[in-house]
């Protein structure tokens, strides 16, 4: 038997644990030159490419509809932005392991690296509009990833038995040696994620084009908005919704940036002819000018995933007749840049409604989040089935053998915008002073107009609120009732609508899938 004392544990036993920080650092280090590298390439040949934006496209194509609506209800506009940040935290747990597996159990780590390079080569690949140099990034990545993280691994600093009691050198050669090349490795990575950003900047013609562009003119102007049709009440939401406020949901992880002069659209399927047209023939058309409010499907009771604005476009309806639908066509499947579609039916295009091509918004060019050069606008549905930014393609086809992009993910193929109303004023949970009280907000149903708005102060009777003037069928109405007797206490307000063919909004409750929210929308207001 042999007995151990400490003193001979000390000399006895080699220090086998190296710190697990070397590693990781090198795996963080492996990890930011093969991205960086990757983004840089990107940035030269495939903007649409970064692994970190097609790797992030793929996530949202395959979550839950579910989990998308809880993340849009967390975290608003700024869901793409959480998931991005989501993504390279991810990576950098990943790298982080990486660098430790192939240091205690090569070739692990780069099995791991391979892993997440395949993993970003599926993602480039599944977009509807890849091509084959949009792989060169991912292959970047995994390959300067792979090199980095062995060349790193492989001059880690090996711990050796020491005298008891003897110092250790924590400052060795070895380990100098270490921080220097993982130091130099990083440094690269970054330098490359910079210059990726540098130079995509300095690509972004569509910048340029768009602050150069002049809107043409309309030849069909609206009539002038009612000055009727805004209420004077201090914090109900504007007729029209600013440009900067409008709110923004798609699928787009990046905004794409189209040069005008390189956009076409095509209009293809089930037609008799063919048809493209450039955005020069385009802007040179006859231009209408109408105000339409969008609305998204998941905004919930009560929501803000709303906006009005005034459009300026080409109606499309005389595009498709230039194409001649075939016989048995019911849909338009509208296709974005990015590879996004949505499923219109042909009849909300061609029955007379101001369903456009536009390329104006609120008297300036459509800003590039919200389509420019060329969106879609049309009124009476919700944005998922039409409203597709960065139009290329419309393709005529019918609903029994194509699916939009949401269809498949348990959405309705069909989405008209339900009747709906909300309070904007006084707002949720604050309080106000007995005696007048003004309840004010908007009402909205698309294509059918709002003809009632009533309100509803705890369990008493429905009174009719005011009506502001209508700007057309296709937009909200303001609203607004004087609660003249309000008594101190807690009280809950209700609202709803009547639309024009006298469907009032119902207090049945249902979730944002599969077509859209319903309800009333209702506050807790307490007097003093």
């Amino acid at each position: 038997m042999v007995y151990v004392t400490p003193d001979t544990a000390a000399v006895a036993t080699p220090s086998r644990t190296r710190s697990l920080w070397r590693p990781a650092a090198a795996g963080l280090a492996a990890a930011l030159a093969g991205l960086g590298l990757a983004e840089l390439t990107a940035a030269w040949i495939a903007p649409g490419a970064s692994p970190v934006l097609t790797v992030g496209a793929l996530v949202i194509d395959i979550v839950p509809a579910g989990v998308k609506d809880l993340v849009i209800g967390l975290f608003g506009t700024a869901d793409k932005i959480v998931l991005i940040i989501t993504i390279v935290l991810v990576l950098l747990v990943l790298a982080a392991l990486a660098g430790i597996l192939e240091s205690r159990r090569p070739p692990f780590g780069r099995l791991l690296v391979a892993l997440i390079g395949g993993i970003a080569l599926f993602a480039a690949l599944s977009r509807s509009s890849a091509s084959t140099l949009d792989v060169v990034p991912a292959v970047v990545a995994m390959g300067v990833a792979a090199i980095a993280l062995t060349l790193l691994t492989t001059r880690l600093p090996r711990s050796s038995p020491e005298p008891a009691g003897a110092p250790r050198d924590l400052n060795g050669p070895d380990r100098r040696r270490f921080l220097v090349y993982t130091g130099v490795t990083a440094g690269i990575g970054l330098l490359a994620l910079a210059g990726g950003q540098i130079s995509a900047a300095a690509t972004r013609a569509a910048d340029a084009a768009r602050a150069l562009f002049t809107l043409p003119a309309a030849s069909v102007r609206q009539a002038t908005i009612p000055a009727g049709a805004s209420l004077d009440v201090a914090g109900i939401t504007p007729l029209i919704t600013p440009n900067a406020d409008f709110y923004r949901i798609d699928t787009a992880l990046t905004v794409p940036r189209i040069d005008p002069r390189d956009w076409r659209l095509k209009i293809t399927g089930m037609v008799e002819n063919e048809v493209e047209i450039d955005f020069a023939e385009l802007i040179s058309l006859p231009l209408e000018e109408s105000t339409t409010t969008l609305a998204c499907v998941s905004n919930y009771v009560g929501g803000d995933l709303i906006g009005n604005a005034t459009w300026l476009g080409y109606p499309i309806r005389e595009l498709l007749a230039r194409a001649k639908p075939k016989t048995g066509a019911d849909m338009v499947l509208s296709r974005s840049q990015d590879g996004f579609t949505a499923g219109t039916p042909i009849e909300a295009l061609t029955d007379g409604r101001n369903a456009i091509l536009a390329v104006g918004m609120n008297g300036e060019p459509l800003p590039l989040e919200h389509g420019y050069p060329v969106r879609m606008v049309v009124p009476g549905l919700y944005g998922y089935v039409s409203a597709t930014k960065w139009v290329v393609e419309l393709k005529l086809t019918r609903f029994a053998d194509e699916q939009g992009y949401w269809t498949p993910r348990g959405w309705s193929a069909l989405g008209p915008v339900k009747v709906s109303s909300r309070i904007d004023v006084p707002r949720a949970g604050t309080s106000a002073t007995a005696g007048s009280v003004v309840i004010s907000g908007v009402a909205w149903s698309q294509h059918v107009g709002v003809s009632a708005v009533a309100v509803q102060i705890d369990d008493g009777p429905w009174q009719d609120a005011t009506l502001a003037d209508a700007i057309s069928v296709d937009t909200w109405r303001q609203w607004a009732y004087t609660w003249t007797d309000a008594i101190a206490g807690d009280h809950t307000v209700r609202v709803r609508a009547t639309d024009a063919a006298g469907l009032v909004q119902t207090s049945a409750t249902a979730d944002v899938a599969p077509d859209g929210a319903t309800g009333l929308h209702e506050i807790s207001v307490s007097v003093s």
